[in-house]
């Protein structure tokens, strides 16, 4: 399907439509790693599409280099664009973990929960002595949060991050004198 595109506007329409598609790839496939399928779907759908219409351009107007220019430089842009927009998503989750050495593991861990995140806790052993190690599960939207809580309570605390391919959390409430209701997690 070759749409006619006067010459003068062709290159920077190749590289439009080469930034769309490939950043609408690179989300498809994080979507695909995360087990999203319809949404997995319907984007590879719309890049195939705007792929077919943006080579079908290419390939009939080879002649102009600076088609082939705009192609090469659209795709590179759009592995930019596609990272920036997932990012932006931040889909799925993540575990993080905190590492504290200098005694406050115990408090932060008592404020992280308050804060309604679930925590595990671990005594460990570093370098210079012994640390806590706190580990908590969570949407990567609410990484930025996390991690700011974290350092507000201890900012000499180390923070490690991970995609977590698969999250299966089963929390029931309980019912204590103190906190009232706790242990409520909605997952997806």
């Amino acid at each position: 399907m070759s749409l006619e595109i006067p010459a003068v506007w062709l290159p920077l329409v190749i590289f439009c439509a080469r930034i769309a598609d490939v950043s609408l790839g690179t989300v498809r496939t994080i979507a695909v790693v995360k087990g999203r399928t319809l949404i997995a779907s319907m984007l590879g759908f719309v890049e195939v599409l705007i792929w077919v219409i943006a080579v079908s351009n290419v390939v009939n107007r080879l002649d102009q280099p600076l088609n082939l220019v705009a192609w090469a430089a659209g795709f590179a842009a759009g592995n930019a664009v596609g990272i920036a927009i997932e990012r932006r998503l931040a889909l799925g989750d993540l575990v993080m973990r905190i590492i504290s050495a200098n005694g406050r593991g115990d408090k932060l861990a008592v404020f992280l929960r308050e804060q309604g995140q679930p925590v595990t806790q671990f005594e460990g052993r570093g370098r210079s002595g012994p640390v806590q190690l706190l580990y908590a599960v969570l949407d990567r939207a609410d990484a930025p949060r996390l991690e700011r809580l974290a350092r507000a309570m201890d900012p000499d605390c180390v923070l490690v991050t991970e995609d977590a391919r698969k999250v299966s959390l089963n929390l029931r409430p309980t019912m204590t004198p103190r906190t009232g209701w706790r242990g409520v997690l909605k997952r997806k």
